[in-house]
């Protein structure tokens, strides 16, 4: 994956100093999704962005995914998009039909989230890139964060693990996993986070993240650390894609996952019966991944997502915060 490691991140930002603004809810500092600011004790805007290279062959499918993805941190906030801006690079050899695609894909996407893409800025480079700078609005008094987890609190995640290293292996060797194993990843990865963030919204949640490039085990230690609790998590109940375990058992890794590890390797403590191809899994960045969910009514909410028709499961809980952010038994 393209993304940045998160340590390198936190070395860069920790430079730099910014104005105070006490109307900034939510600001870089908070290592969350999202921007939150505040315009009104009822209204507060939502700002985030992502941009990517290509994950897939197909240009529209592309588009898709990299729109899902821009779209989900306001999700994850507890907002609705509403507005949003193309990032896109384009190359001298990418074909009017390929450029098109792209943006077709994206298009379609924002439509289904009910955001308007409104405009935004091309350049040419020497490899594509496309995402999106998006707006959204919630309610403050309504904000998710990945700080809120309680103890007693269950965890929820929404879509299965191991896109990063699929998309690997099919980048690699298009005979190391087939077809039918990869429709199912890039279908993920192309659905939006909305029902499940509708859905959400009729409960008591505590604190909700999406997983993305710093894998479950990176954005679990955010909400773990930042919410004063230890995540609890059974590797026995996680969803994966099933292709993705036999390929880490090869040995088919992503880089991002090998820093996701190095990064927060003082912060998971895996029991001696969790395999490494699982380990491996659960420090794989993911591309437009799922909802990560901690609230009391778990149950009622799984039972919401499932009958929605939203891919879920219930991987663990927050405990009382001992030496470790994580624990995977």
């Amino acid at each position: 994956m393209a993304k940045v490691g998160a340590g390198t991140l936190e070395e860069l930002l920790s430079k730099f100093e910014t104005p105070f603004d006490e109307k900034l809810i939510v600001g870089y500092d908070k290592a969350d999704d999202a921007s939150v600011y505040k315009l009104s004790d009822d209204l507060a805007l939502i700002n985030t962005v992502d941009f990517f290279p290509p994950v897939c062959d197909n240009p529209y499918l592309y588009g898709q995914i990299a729109a899902a993805n821009s779209l989900s941190d306001v999700y994850a906030m507890g907002g609705t998009p509403k507005l949003a801006l193309n990032l896109f690079c384009v190359t001298n050899e990418m074909s009017k039909e390929q450029t098109e695609g792209i943006l077709h894909g994206g298009y379609d996407k924002a439509m289904e989230a009910a955001c308007i893409i409104t405009g935004g800025h091309t350049i040419t480079a020497k490899e594509p890139v496309y995402g999106l700078a998006v707006t959204g609005f919630v309610n403050p008094s309504r904000i998710l964060k990945n700080t809120g987890a309680q103890q007693g609190d269950r965890l929820i995640l929404t879509k299965p693990l191991g896109a990063g290293i699929m998309l690997t292996a099919d980048k690699a060797d298009a005979e190391l996993v087939t077809a039918d194993e990869m429709r199912p990843v890039h279908e993920n990865m192309a659905a939006l986070n909305k029902t499940a963030a509708e859905i959400m919204k009729k409960f008591d949640i505590h604190g909700c993240t999406d997983v993305t490039g710093f894998a479950l085990a990176g954005h679990a230690a955010e909400m773990a650390n930042g919410s004063g609790c230890t995540l609890r998590i059974d590797s026995a109940c996680i969803p994966y894609y099933p292709a993705a375990f036999r390929l880490a058992e090869m040995g088919i890794i992503p880089a991002g996952a090998y820093n996701n590890r190095n990064y927060t390797a003082n912060a998971v403590k895996f029991a001696n019966t969790v395999p490494l191809a699982l380990q491996d899994i659960i420090f794989d960045p993911q591309t437009s991944g799922g909802l990560l969910i901690a609230t009391r009514q778990a149950d009622e909410l799984l039972a919401a997502l499932k009958d929605a028709g939203v891919h879920a499961a219930i991987i663990g809980e927050a405990t009382a915060k001992k030496n470790t952010a994580i624990e995977v038994i």
